[in-house]
């Protein structure tokens, strides 16, 4: 593990011509027709039980790990066990553990019925589920939860497997007193959009979901303050660079999705400016900074009237028609009329064109950079969780302007919903092997991928197959600086990824380059199920022109 620092400036700022990544999409091309998407989401969702806390199900896949973290929350009278370690240190972190789950959720959300023609739809749920529960155990009382249970200083000395941990356990939280709003609002975010997942298959604990997404809500937005000045422990390794103004925006929004109650839409709609929601044009999307999702998500309300936002299929014509008037009045009441109303989803609207425009190099002198291969180039550590939350949010808002049959605005240029996802297929094509060194990114996928991941249970012989007591210095003087690969593989971990001029370098200590983390593969699901989905139809297309020709 090494410090998730954030740059202060959000905005990438060089030029790409467009006729360039056309270049580049073209020359991957051949290539990308050979990859199995449904082996990719297979894999993806296997990862998440390889970074497991607590004790292990019975279908537990990934043999190699065992139970650890068994006594965390003991110290401080809590049952904290569960959740996920969040890359290759035994820590477990809140905010980028809440963010994993977000974006699980939405991948389900959007993209359930094909994760579900994939075959992986329950090991999804139980990938969501593994985290909602440990994030209910952490909220112990309306303005209390648990954001942190280790620390990165002391397991940095340590290279251990976690069933082995020696490390401080030592849990640490958020309160009244010591207010931790973007933590607050990022869980409450996952906590609504979970309980959307399981509204149909599991209505009791959608309800208990939802219940504690709204108390998180309300204790963030009336306790305001960043986490990371109360809580020192955090801030070398995930800092809150955005402070916790868009973390309560992507709350409300996510709340107001889970219970169509105006209140939270009106939350939206009022802090627009204040917290930036309709000010910050960013070109990046992370487990810190969430304006561009929060953008993307609440454009999708302006594709359509605003009244057909509110869930009615559910609803008989009565209790359709007081909600629908309830909500009309509480707007005119409050001085929300449409005009003002549509005029900020269109403000939002804008800054989400803004963020695609940049990616696919059509925004003029703010676009993001490019590799030469073509990969999408945030910053150097740990690149790869800004090319897969991009290629989410593109493939998402293409669904959006395909339904709507619209385009996308950039600068005056009308672009295709085709387009945004023919940059995204690119981006994760690049991922699966498509790119300069022929190498996948996802672990496991492919004839050749990293193999010495910075990841301390891999790293170190399996827990099961030899039991002895591994120590710090130990691990770090026979395992961590060995050359050889990983005894075990973490299947389905998106590591960190190549640099600027595409190159890579497959060792241990790399650990920019090699370091995996949940929230790098949680965007990656729902688009391997939507191109999988693709391909199956491609080639049933192709089967049946040839049958009938």
């Amino acid at each position: 593990m090494v410090e998730k620092t954030q740059c202060s400036s959000c905005l990438i700022t060089s030029s790409t011509k467009p006729w360039v990544s056309l270049v580049l999409l073209l020359s991957f091309s051949f290539l990308s027709n050979a990859f199995d998407y449904k082996d990719a989401l297979k894999k993806s969702v296997l990862y998440f039980e390889a970074q497991r806390s607590g004790r292990l199900p019975y279908n537990q896949r990934v043999r190699w790990r065992g139970n650890s973290g068994l006594t965390d929350g003991l110290e401080q009278g809590v049952d904290l066990v569960g959740g996920y370690y969040d890359a290759g240190d035994n820590v477990k972190f809140g905010l980028p553990m809440a963010f994993t789950v977000t974006m699980l959720s939405w991948s389900v959300i959007e993209y359930g019925e094909q994760i579900a023609n994939s075959g992986e739809y329950e090991h999804v749920l139980e990938a969501i589920k593994w985290g909602t529960d440990y994030f209910i155990k952490a909220h112990t009382s309306p303005n209390v939860f648990w954001a942190e249970v280790g620390d990165g200083d002391t397991d940095h000395y340590c290279w251990q497997r976690p069933e082995d941990m020696t490390t401080s356990r030592q849990a640490y939280k958020i309160d009244e007193n010591n207010p931790g709003s973007d933590l607050a609002g990022e869980t409450a975010a996952a906590l609504a959009a979970a309980s959307i997942v399981f509204r149909k298959s599991n209505p009791h604990y959608s309800h208990l979901l939802l219940h504690h997404a709204q108390q998180l809500f309300e204790f963030g937005d009336k306790y305001r303050g960043a986490y990371d000045r109360s809580l020192e422990v955090v801030k070398r390794y995930y800092p809150s660079v955005s402070s916790y103004k868009d973390e309560l925006l992507w709350g409300a929004l996510w709340l107001y999705k889970a219970t169509d109650n105006s209140n939270y839409f009106k939350y939206i709609i009022n802090n627009s400016h204040e917290f930036g929601g309709t000010g910050w044009a960013i070109t990046e999307f992370s487990w810190d900074v969430k304006y561009a999702g929060i953008q993307i998500l609440a454009s999708k309300i302006n594709f359509k009237p605003l009244i057909f936002s509110l869930n009615f299929r559910s609803l008989s014509v009565f209790s359709f028609t007081i909600k629908l008037t309830t909500f009309c009045l509480q707007l005119l009441m409050d001085g929300n009329h449409e005009d003002y109303t549509q005029k900020i989803l269109e403000q939002y609207r804008s800054k989400a064109e803004h963020y695609l425009c940049s990616c696919l190099g059509r925004n003029n002198n703010s676009n993001v950079e490019l590799t030469p291969g073509g990969l999408l180039f945030i910053r150097k550590w740990n690149n790869m969780q800004y090319v897969s939350t991009s290629a989410f949010l593109l493939t998402v808002y293409s669904d959006y302007l395909k339904r709507a049959n619209q385009k996308l605005n950039c600068n005056g240029e009308m672009v295709k919903h085709q387009e945004l996802l023919t940059l995204a297929k690119s981006q994760v094509d690049y991922i699966l092997g498509a790119n300069p060194m022929g190498i996948s990114y996802l672990v496991g996928f492919g004839y050749k991928y990293p193999k010495r991941v910075h990841h301390r249970g891999a790293s170190i012989v399996a827990y099961k197959r030899s039991k002895g007591f591994i120590g710090c210095t130990q691990g770090y003087d026979q395992w961590y600086s060995r050359n050889k690969p990983n005894p075990n593989e973490v299947t389905g971990a998106l590591v960190g990824g190549p640099d600027i001029h595409d190159n890579f370098n497959d060792h241990r200590g790399n650990y920019a380059q090699t370091e995996a983390c949940t929230y790098n593969t949680a965007p990656l699901v729902g688009i391997f199920a939507k191109l999988h989905q693709l391909e199956e139809g491609k080639n049933t297309s192709q089967f049946s022109s040839f049958a009938s020709s």
